[in-house]
């Protein structure tokens, strides 16, 4: 409904800003990654997202149109909300929370305040085929760590097994196996907890 303001920059907090646009001012709620690329000039434009629920209509501002899709492909999945969405752009710069959604780096994406095991996998598992086309991405290959032994480490501790000892199972089946799958890595380690 509202593509974009364009107007003065009335107040400015690391959360929201106000933008006078011809005498109404708009609340608007940005991540720090949008804090961090305000101009310094009075005059500015966002491009924004109105979300609007039974309770109340929040604007979000974003000054990229890439933060402000990103923001609408997170927000499309299940048990993630604008908060969250917002928490993850503030927590990670956007390049960040694409590479890992398109590598299936559960870890980086676990790190974020209030994401757990398994919205992250939600996350990636809703959202890695569009990441990788909207954002012409060939399928990403991580190296310095393996995803596939962080996503059988996540699974197993899903599946109610200690960490620690599951650590230990899934390192030596890695070390033996380096180009191992997620499934061959989880059947091995539970053959050997």
């Amino acid at each position: 409904m509202i593509a974009h303001l364009q107007g003065r920059l009335v107040e400015k907090t690391p959360t929201e800003v106000v933008i006078d646009c011809n005498g109404v001012g708009y609340q608007v709620n940005i991540s720090l990654h949008t804090f961090s690329l305000l101009p310094d000039s009075e005059n500015i434009k966002l491009y924004t997202f109105l979300q609007i629920k039974e309770d109340a209509h929040t604007l979000f501002g974003f000054m990229e149109k890439a933060e402000r899709e990103l923001f609408k492909f997170l927000i499309s999945v299940s048990g993630v909300g604008a908060g969250t969405a917002r928490t993850m752009l503030s927590s990670l710069e956007p390049k960040q929370i694409i590479q890992a959604i398109a590598s299936g780096d559960v870890v980086t994406i676990q790190s974020i305040k209030g994401i757990g095991v398994k919205t992250a996998q939600r996350v990636i598992l809703d959202l890695k085929d569009k990441v990788l086309k909207v954002y012409d991405l060939e399928e990403v290959s991580v190296s310095g760590y393996n995803t596939n032994k962080d996503e059988a480490l996540s699974a197993l501790e899903v599946l109610g097994f200690n960490k620690k000892a599951a650590e230990k199972v899934v390192e030596k089946i890695v070390r033996e196996n380096p180009g191992v799958t997620v499934e061959t890595i989880i059947k091995q380690a539970l053959k050997n907890l």
